[in-house]
């Protein structure tokens, strides 16, 4: 029978023994997630307050950023505290509610790309039915089905990785709490949990991926052999292009992560992909969609002028 204990803490290794680093990588951290911050919070105020972009890209585009900043905020924050710790340590329950936000957030995101990828079908290629079909009670529907499915595919996981037994190795080889890593300090049968990782994460993961790609696919033979205005067919690829370069982003760097490692080298390409996934794709987001965006750069313009011109003639 194997040596089980009742786990109270997670001791979390995952980047970087060297002491002399820690505050550097520290530094950097803390400035990606102040611009995810900045980023995503000042595309959330413009579409909220712009009454020109309150149509259904946008509404998808303020859910995305509203889950940008939770999803760095799940991993960052505990990631930074660590690095200006001598035990890096989270607890049992902090580990599992870590490893519910993760996959939540990240299951939205992929349902939330699909999503927008239609919303970019229907706009480009029925632009007459366009908001017929894109109607307000839709996109809410839509936005709710994401966040809902997502919220209990997260729930299974966290609640049959509670249910392991730990053996008396806590040290996690890894910067938060996954499905994967912790499988590696379960003892027992965790098969179940294995089949699950496989089967129902990847079967959400390719679905949505190819629904995204299926959509955009659709577009760019629409739009090749349709469209005959050079202007319109700029203005529609130049769209699907900031669109597909953040689902290009997150399913590379998603891929990457979550590939078996079969040597040292490849775990340390995981590692790599994780960090990105989780720190930097989140930050690339609000980039991508306000330098490729006139609209939202003329709206963001708009904002600032209201906020910083006199009012009343008073400086």
């Amino acid at each position: 029978m194997e040596n089980t204990t009742m786990v109270n803490e997670f001791l979390l290794l995952g980047l970087t023994y060297i002491q002399e680093l820690q505050p550097v990588i520290f530094m950097f951290f803390l400035i990606i997630y102040l611009i995810n911050l900045f980023g995503n919070g000042a595309i959330l105020v413009v579409v909220i307050s712009e009454p020109r972009l309150h149509s259904p890209m946008y509404f998808f585009l303020e859910n995305l950023s509203c889950l940008d900043i939770c999803y760095s905020s799940v991993t960052l924050p505990k990631l930074m505290s660590n690095l200006l710790s001598t035990r890096k340590a989270i607890s049992f329950l902090g580990c599992i509610t870590q490893l519910h936000f993760f996959h939540f957030l990240g299951c939205t995101e992929a349902i939330l790309l699909a999503i927008m990828g239609f919303d970019r079908f229907v706009a480009i290629c029925y632009p007459l039915q366009y908001t017929v079909i894109m109607n307000r009670q839709l996109c809410i529907l839509l936005a709710a089905v994401a966040w809902l499915t997502s919220f209990f595919y997260a729930l299974m996981h966290s609640i049959m990785t509670a249910c392991l037994n730990f053996c008396h190795f806590q040290k996690l080889k890894y910067f938060f709490c996954d499905v994967k890593p912790l499988l590696e300090l379960a003892c027992g049968d965790i098969q179940l949990n294995q089949w699950l990782v496989f089967i129902v994460t990847c079967s959400l993961a390719m679905a949505a991926c190819f629904l995204t790609i299926l959509s955009y696919l659709y577009i760019i033979s629409f739009l090749l052999f349709k469209i005959r205005s050079f202007s319109v067919l700029h203005k529609a690829l130049s769209t699907c292009a900031s669109h597909f370069m953040v689902v290009s982003l997150f399913y590379g760097t998603v891929g990457l992560a979550y590939i078996s490692p079969t040597s040292a080298s490849s775990v340390i390409q995981e590692r790599f992909a994780a960090i990105i996934h989780t720190t930097i794709t989140p930050v690339l987001n609000p980039i991508i969609y306000t330098l490729r965006n006139k609209e939202v750069m003329l709206a963001l313009r708009k904002v600032l002028v209201r906020a910083y011109l006199p009012k009343d003639g008073q400086w």
